[in-house]
């Protein structure tokens, strides 16, 4: 799934093609994503101008003046820049065409991805009014997190993954941010000091800005706006390197289930 890196990255890629142009047609090949697209969606859009496209976690909002677009990347979508002209691709699901005859496409075989409509406050839609702040701007610190595990026994890679405590922590994310703090991503939420929670939360942050750094993480079904993969699994600590060499220590990586999910982890650097 695209995290929050590839997400942002996406924004910054796709943002300079879309400021101040006008939505000339809104083309929908199939419109049963996780959410119907709305059916009158293209006669709302038609003419609209863009004033301004943001990232709230991992939704990309589109503002239209008279309302918002809100676009979702699900499991394997992606959002590429093209001529409108070029034949779309099998699983090329909507084009957003404007007047300078280029499109925004969207990609994405298992059809997990959203295209939704409010004309409310999108900050205030019900799919973004509880997520948890962001990592990577002021209103997260190794004290929220700390406040917010207290009487917890959910494991901590589960609880920093939790989309209302803090956005964008996705599975590759969370256990490279682990690694970096030294906690074992088993420990229960609950149990660990606020010391280590501030080592924690500047391990997200920098993990966060180096993948973003490097354009996301290169992951089986995701390319940037331009087709080209992330650079940053080249750099992953534990993540999917089970029973290789850890970088620090030279252990055994090791992988098991938590959440349903795979996580690595260090046995001597993780505690």
């Amino acid at each position: 799934m695209p995290e929050l890196p590839e997400v942002e990255t996406t924004l910054r890629g796709i943002r300079p093609y879309l400021i101040g142009q006008s939505v000339e047609r809104l083309i929908i090949r199939e419109g049963r994503l996780r959410w119907p697209i709305p059916p009158d969606l293209p006669v709302r859009l038609q003419g609209q101008n863009i004033a301004a496209l943001t990232r709230r976690g991992k939704y990309i909002l589109i503002d239209v003046g008279q309302g918002s677009l809100l676009l979702h990347l699900g499991m394997s979508g992606s959002l590429r820049i093209t001529e409108c002209a070029s034949p779309p691709r099998k699983h090329d699901h909507y084009d957003l065409t404007l007047p300078s005859g280029l499109c925004l496409r969207f990609h994405d075989p298992r059809r997990f991805g959203c295209l939704l409509w409010t004309e409310a406050d999108p900050e205030q839609h019900p799919l973004i009014a509880s997520l948890g702040p962001e990592p990577l701007e002021d209103g997260f610190s190794g004290n929220l997190l700390h406040a917010r595990s207290r009487g917890r026994s959910l494991a901590v890679k589960s609880f920093i993954m939790d989309s209302h405590v803090v956005v964008g922590v996705g599975n590759i994310y969370a256990s490279e941010s682990l690694f970096r703090a030294g906690i074992a991503p088993q420990r229960a939420a609950g149990r660990i000091s606020l010391n280590r929670y501030h080592r924690l939360a500047e391990s997200i942050r920098q993990v966060l800005s180096a993948s973003l750094e490097q354009g996301g993480t290169t992951l089986r079904d995701f390319v940037n706006e331009s087709g080209a993969p992330g650079y940053f699994k080249q750099t992953l600590n534990v993540y999917d390197r089970d029973g290789q060499s850890c970088r620090v220590c030279g252990a055994p990586i090791k992988v098991s289930r938590l959440g349903q999910r795979s996580t690595f982890w260090c046995g001597v650097c993780q505690r």
